[in-house]
């Protein structure tokens, strides 16, 4: 039998769980310091608050749970593993309405689950860090939005990242200005949202697939190809739209919204890092206005994204309310900083700071005495939990778990009323009086976390 967790999921060791309640706590210190409070919500869902709220493309993704005890010979499902944090948010804000405030701002760590084909950085289950704000239409939200999660990317240490933002209604001007007649716009967006995954030669066979002319698709690609893609700050890229759209009832009113939402980011940690790119799409229907995205280099796909949904908390509520969200893939993020090596000495090392060990039996006490004292210093203690005459054993042992410091307490050293006190990276071992040794380990603690 396979001890393999099933494809796309993970089973989560110590180094995992430790690299990420790392980046959760930034996200939560992060996102709190804007004004988001915490939300909580099912594992799963009725299927019905799910199914066509994602459009053809999420559908098929959507776990589907089937009916258990005497209804299970059906074959029906009547419940669905949660697909995203942002439809049960907004059944949320329809059942407690009335509890809520009336601009309401909510984050929300929790899993998720898609029946998407694995790969890199892609998992069937994993976390999402969502931040949304409800009833406002004001710019200001997706300005706090991009700074809340700009800020949160330039704590964790990444300086390479882009924001791609576009517009929904500037999309619907595009497809329509290129001749794409209205009932093949949806499709349009799906094929749209794959050119990260096909290029533009898999979108163009997909938008001809899905019976847009000719004409229309080489005007769409003409639009979406060349600098929007290739240059991560586009010349021009917001007035190339603004042309492209003038004429369309609505497109130049989605332009002007995209120029506010990025001169009031100037004044977030968002500044400099946000571009215009008309071919972004994001596959979920729900979205009305503003739509983003974060990118950076050495990663297909994105770290995160979001956009306005006015629309979606009306199909449960029967009047719409305007929100707005943004969701950071932590399993994502946790990939590219494992692979650049981007978290701090203490998450990287391990659980560790001191190992104390004692060398005869009789020292087992005092051995955990001294580990008392330590814990009480506020470091993470373990104790080698057997004697031995020479400390190889314990030395070895405590390298192979990276932990930087072993305090030794042997017979020698306590007729000396002494520890031995063992720097593992520089190797350097000296005597510290036992009545201040444990001071003096989490100062030697400190200075090593410091480098």
């Amino acid at each position: 039998m396979s001890t393999k967790p099933p494809s796309g999921t993970r089973d989560f060791l110590p180094d995992d769980i430790r690299r990420r309640e790392y980046v959760v706590g930034v996200v939560r210190e992060v996102y709190e310091s804007y004004g988001f409070e915490p939300l909580e919500t099912p594992a799963f869902e009725n299927i019905e608050t799910l199914l066509g709220k994602y459009g053809e493309e999420g559908n098929k993704l959507i776990f589907k749970i089937l009916r258990r005890g005497e209804h299970e010979a059906s074959g029906e499902a009547d419940l669905a593993l949660r697909y995203d944090l942002t439809v049960p948010l907004a059944r949320v804000v329809a059942q407690y309405q009335a509890e809520l405030p009336r601009f309401f701002k909510r984050y929300q760590v929790q899993p998720v689950w898609r029946a998407d084909r694995p790969a890199r950085g892609r998992f069937r289950e994993f976390y999402q860090c969502d931040i949304d704000a409800i009833g406002s239409t004001s710019p200001v939200i997706e300005a706090e939005l991009l700074g809340a999660v700009s800020q949160v990317l330039v704590r964790l240490g990444f300086d390479d990242f882009v924001i791609r933002l576009n517009h929904r209604r500037a999309l619907t001007a595009i497809l329509e200005c290129a001749g794409v007649p209205e009932a093949l716009q949806a499709g349009a967006l799906v094929a749209l949202d794959k050119f990260d995954k096909v290029g533009t030669a898999g979108v163009e066979k997909e938008l001809e697939a899905r019976g847009i002319d000719v004409a229309a698709t080489r005007a769409c690609l003409d639009f979406f190809s060349g600098e929007t893609r290739s240059d991560p700050h586009p010349p021009g890229a917001i007035e190339r739209l603004r042309q492209f759209v003038e004429r369309h009832h609505a497109g130049p009113t989605a332009v002007e919204e995209l120029d506010t939402i990025i001169r009031l980011a100037d004044g977030t940690p968002a500044h400099g890092r946000i571009r215009v790119d008309p071919s972004l799409a994001r596959g979920l229907s729900y979205y009305t206005g503003a739509i983003m995205e974060i990118a950076v280099s050495d990663l297909a796909g994105s770290l995160g994204g979001g956009g306005r949904y006015d629309n979606l908390i009306g199909m449960f509520l029967g009047r719409d309310v305007p929100a707005c969200g943004f969701s950071l893939g932590l399993e994502r993020i946790i990939v590219v900083m494992t692979e650049r090596g981007m978290f701090p000495a203490k998450v990287a090392r391990g659980p560790v700071d001191v190992m104390v060990a004692f060398l005869t039996d009789e020292l087992r006490a005092d051995a955990l005495q001294l580990a008392a004292e330590l814990r009480a210093e506020r470091l993470r203690v373990d104790v080698y939990p057997e004697a031995s005459r020479k400390p190889e054993k314990p030395l070895k042992y405590a390298a192979s778990r990276h932990v930087p410091v072993l305090a030794i307490l042997g017979e020698d050293e306590r007729a000396r009323g002494e520890v031995a006190v063992r720097d593992l990276q520089t190797r350097q071992q000296d005597g510290v009086p036992r009545e201040s040794a444990a001071a003096a380990i989490a100062k030697r603690v400190r200075l090593t976390d410091a480098q």
